[in-house]
């Protein structure tokens, strides 16, 4: 019997011969067993982690691993062991003693098939199986919003709220465009086990109903939601966000209304309130709005209980900060908040960010107003005031406190996300999140007693900027704060590629066991930097490599780590790609 196109079937080799081993591997890795007077076929290696079936045991009909004991129907090659996947199987017949087997296996790994595995991934927080997921969909050329949107609506149905994995997960998602296709696996699939880690063992949240009424307007909307958020009432504020939300407002329109509430409290719970927030704003952005419900409700717990901060000693002593603000605010609606708006020279930017630094918060208050008033957009002010943020990072000296990197971290992310949003919006009640963010900065000046060095590049060996991987070489070694600085501030003022450094930045991150707030620093870094490499001035240029400066930094002090994440996306990308994860002596 000839194999031909229409019957593209194996000879297999004589049913004697396998009844007398029990078992044949064929045509590169295809293993057949003979078993209970019945021939089957599956694919020879362990879908877990590749170890060869021939070599595992085979009894009542299943199937089982020798080295982690996964079992397998032989017939269908279903797992009784979810962290494992099902093992492709073959058809297979006899014909004048004779076996042949079809070398297509019965079952294909269809798209809808590995997402269906990315969400039971998700469901039982397997690491392995969401990042073998991760690597079919993205070798199969599924978008990676398509990706993202499975971990969204996980996250937000399956969690306590919106959490630090949906964050992660966002921020990764908004990066994806800086990095090459390794990076891209990495970055999704850290992003989805962080949601998974976050969801784990949490019920399903179910949603209130929107109010009985019809054509509440918008103003009143608003209202209602902030006396809800004032008394901590979370259950009356998602009924009237719910309502909002079937009335058709706008997404914009949804986040005003959602971070006016925010704002009428100080920095609430450490920037971490407003950032989730934004974070929340833009996986819509990126998924489509069909999961606005689901997505937006999740915020609402944040405000059960959130730390206000202008309840906080330092806010209030040994200089009142509280009553300034309140008085600022007294007076937003009157501030020239509509075009043309005014400019400001390169040479009053850095006036403006050399007093954000300064120990003169109240000065730096009436600035800002002073700047406001004179018709300065918002959105250009927040940069600023995220720009010094970032600088605290530059000049954060080692000998501070470990722990207080995450104090410059959250004012730097929550300034970031400030200026996000109001590149959207400058309703008059959002720019209070400006000076809660220049009033953070200030309270941040102790970390810079005494201050780092900024690199000086001009005192940098030379740097190979064909090689941008030599500051993976540094960073594997532990505090290379310092040095790392050094060579980024030489590659770029050797005429290095930025974005090759952003993607080594990004690998920086993405190769280590990294903890949340590592991912906001990189994403906002990304961003930021973006927005500055629109100009080519000089002012421009040094605030570009400011957040380049700071995103290394961070990461420096943060690694290494053991790594044992980016191994299991190894592993997923080698057994996706048939490589042999176990070799026989």
């Amino acid at each position: 019997m000839q194999q031909t196109q229409s019957q593209p079937w194996i000879n297999a080799g004589t049913l004697a011969s396998i009844q007398e081993k029990g078992h044949k591997v064929i045509h590169g890795g295809i293993a057949v067993f003979y078993h209970e007077e019945q021939v089957y076929a599956v694919d020879n290696r362990c879908p877990h982690l590749g170890f060869p079936l021939h070599m595992g045991s085979l009894c009542d009909g299943i199937l089982t691993c020798h080295w982690h004991h996964a079992r397998f129907d032989v017939c269908s090659g279903g797992t009784l062991d979810p962290w494992a996947d099902d093992v492709p199987s073959y058809e297979v017949k006899v014909e004048k003693e004779v076996v042949w087997v079809n070398p297509h296996p019965k079952q294909t790994n269809s798209i809808e098939k590995y997402k269906l595995r990315l969400r039971e991934g998700l469901e039982q927080n397997l690491g392995l199986v969401i990042a073998k997921a991760v690597v079919g969909l993205v070798e199969a050329g599924v978008p990676a919003t398509e990706i993202m949107e499975v971990g969204i609506k996980f996250g937000t149905v399956y969690g306590r709220g919106w959490n630090s994995g949906l964050t992660i997960l966002t921020a990764m998602a908004n990066v994806l465009p800086k990095l090459d296709k390794a990076g891209t696996i990495l970055a999704l699939y850290q992003g989805l086990l962080h949601v998974a880690r976050n969801s784990s063992g949490a019920a399903a949240r179910h949603l209130l109903k929107p109010l009985p009424v019809a054509d509440v307007p918008f103003e009143r909307l608003t209202e209602w939601y902030r006396n809800c958020i004032e008394v901590r009432d979370t259950q009356g504020a998602e009924r009237v966000l719910l309502t909002a939300i079937h009335q058709g407002t706008s997404l914009e329109q949804l986040s005003e209304m959602m971070l006016i509430a925010v704002t009428d409290h100080f920095y609430l719970d450490g920037g971490h309130t407003f950032d989730f927030h934004n974070k929340a704003y833009e996986a819509i952005g990126l998924i489509g709005e069909a999961h606005t419900d689901q997505t937006l409700t999740s915020l609402v717990r944040l405000l059960a209980n959130p730390t206000r901060s202008e309840e906080l000693h330092q806010w209030q002593s040994p200089v009142d900060l509280v009553d300034p603000l309140k008085e600022v605010f007294a007076q937003l609606d009157s501030f020239s908040l509509a075009e043309p708006f005014t400019d400001i020279s390169a040479a009053d930017e850095e006036r403006i960010v050399k007093q954000l630094l300064s120990d003169e918060p109240l000065e730096t208050v009436n600035l800002v107003t002073e700047l406001l008033n004179s018709g300065v957009h918002p959105a250009h002010l927040a940069q600023l005031v995220t720009l010094a943020a970032a600088e605290r990072i530059v000049r954060f000296h080692t000998q501070n406190d470990f722990g207080d990197w995450i104090s410059v971290l959250h004012t730097f992310t929550y300034n970031h996300a400030m200026h996000e949003r109001l590149r959207r919006s400058n309703h008059p009640l959002l720019i209070r999140a400006i000076y809660h963010g220049l009033i953070r900065i200030y309270l941040d000046r102790f970390l810079n007693i005494p201050s780092a060095q900024r690199p000086d590049a001009s005192a940098v060996p030379a740097v190979d900027t064909t090689n941008p991987e030599r500051l993976l070489e540094i960073l594997d070694q532990r505090q290379q704060v310092n040095e790392a600085a050094r060579w980024t501030a030489g590659f770029l003022h050797a005429g290095g590629d930025p974005n090759a450094l952003l993607n080594t930045l990004g690998h920086a991150l993405l190769r280590e066991d990294a903890e949340f707030h590592s991912f906001q620093m990189y994403e906002a870094a990304v961003v930021e930097y973006e927005l500055w490499a629109t100009r080519n001035d000089a002012f421009a240029i040094r605030a570009g490599e400011t957040m380049l400066l700071a995103a290394t930094r961070y990461l420096a002090v943060h690694a290494p780590t053991p790594r044992e994440q980016p191994h299991i996306a190894r592993i997923a990308t080698r057994l996706h790609r048939g490589e042999r994860l176990f070799e026989e002596a």
